[in-house]
């Protein structure tokens, strides 16, 4: 059976143009014949598995799942009934156990700022960079912090909220780069500890609570890598709440992971060891949500751009690993890397995009219409 298996996965990979055990840097080397039963039987999550647990290699990740996407293999399978066949077979007879991997995602859930701080920039901004007219992952987070900065406009004095605040990033830079005071909000203890820290002296509040228990007005909100865990079922709550938060004058800015088409369910592996219980939206989910709240006044597209900040994180995590190797093991190292490389390539691909949006009041961009004319 193991002969069928591979013959089938062979036959999809090299659609991609991936070898299996060739001499190409994105080809796959495996040093497990289970493998070929285990990607049948999980797909997506059989293979990130996998990788965890030494099962195969490849010099480029990135570019072999680039390579994935680009070749469309998951509609490959869907239309393919021969590899229907082979799925359902591995499926039916597949015992394997999955609770090993329940321990890595403990070891996952419970990481410390150590590796954010060695792998991220000076600044620890954990989202997109901006890397035009730089190769330097400290400059490209600052040129993203300060152009959002511009796009809500951000005047000194202004008061700002920051929903997903992160370790301070932009909290710190719009304070001390353009007078403004800030409100940033996380659900996570660690961050309101070193944002505090970061922010000492400025005019800003770090508060450790969700956005459906904020209140007041703000003349300006901005939110930076936070929607993707929002959820679908929440997205009209959410803008329902901005808009409430936002005085009538004011700009939203929402920077988010997106995808090139509306997906139901997010990636398994994804779920299970990185991000659990998040959603990406298809800029049509946010255009159709925000309609009854909200004036669309500008969109950027900064995909590229996350594939090189992918690629810039892992370059520091692969430097920094024989000092994070003293709290991390080898298994956590390979999850890291996978999550890593995996994300590049996918926004290399195009299938995951990053949004810029920027919002406005419906009244206030009517009345800037009728101005013009």
């Amino acid at each position: 059976m193991v002969d069928g298996y591979h013959g089938v996965i062979e036959s999809l990979f090299n659609k991609a143009g991936i070898t299996i055990n060739g001499l190409q840097d994105l080809d796959i080397t495996v040093h497990n014949e289970q493998f070929y039963k285990r990607i049948l039987s999980q797909a997506s999550l059989g293979l990130g598995e996998s990788y965890m647990d030494g099962w195969w290699d490849s010099r480029s990740i990135d570019q072999m799942v680039s390579n994935m996407f680009q070749a469309d293999l998951d509609h490959e399978v869907k239309q393919n009934s021969k590899y229907w066949w082979h799925i359902l077979q591995a499926r039916l007879f597949n015992l394997q156990s999955s609770g090993r991997a329940y321990q890595v995602a403990d070891v996952h859930y419970n990481l410390g700022n150590d590796l954010f701080m060695a792998m991220l920039d000076q600044r620890l901004c954990y989202s997109c960079g901006y890397w035009k007219g730089t190769n330097d992952l400290d400059i490209a987070q600052e040129n993203k912090l300060d152009l959002l900065c511009r796009k809500l406009n951000l005047q000194r004095n202004d008061h700002v909220l920051e929903i997903g605040c992160g370790w301070g990033s932009f909290a710190q830079y719009a304070a001390e780069k353009y007078g403004a005071r800030v409100t940033g909000i996380t659900v996570s203890k660690e961050q309101v500890k070193l944002a505090k820290e970061r922010c000492k002296g400025l005019e800003v509040d770090i508060l450790l609570m969700d956005y459906r228990e904020l209140e007041g007005q703000f003349d300006k909100v901005v939110s930076i890598g936070m929607f993707e865990h929002v959820g679908a079922k929440n997205y009209n709550k959410f803008f329902k709440v901005v808009k409430a938060l936002l005085k009538d004058q004011g700009t939203f800015v929402l920077h988010s992971i997106g995808v090139d088409q509306k997906i139901s369910v997010t990636d398994p592996w994804i779920d299970r060891y990185i991000f659990p219980n998040g959603k990406l939206p298809a800029l049509e989910e946010i255009a159709t949500t925000c309609e009854p709240y909200f004036v669309i006044d500008d969109v950027q597209n900064m995909g590229p751009d996350y594939d090189t900040t992918l690629m810039a994180w892992h370059e520091r995590f692969e430097n920094a690993w024989p000092k994070l190797s003293e709290q991390y093991d080898e298994r956590f190292r390979r999850m890291w890397r996978f999550y890593l490389l995996t994300c590049a390539g996918a926004f290399r691909s195009g299938q995951l995009q990053l949004f810029q949006v920027v919002f406005k009041h419906r009244n206030q961009r009517r009345a800037r219409y009728d101005a013009a004319r």
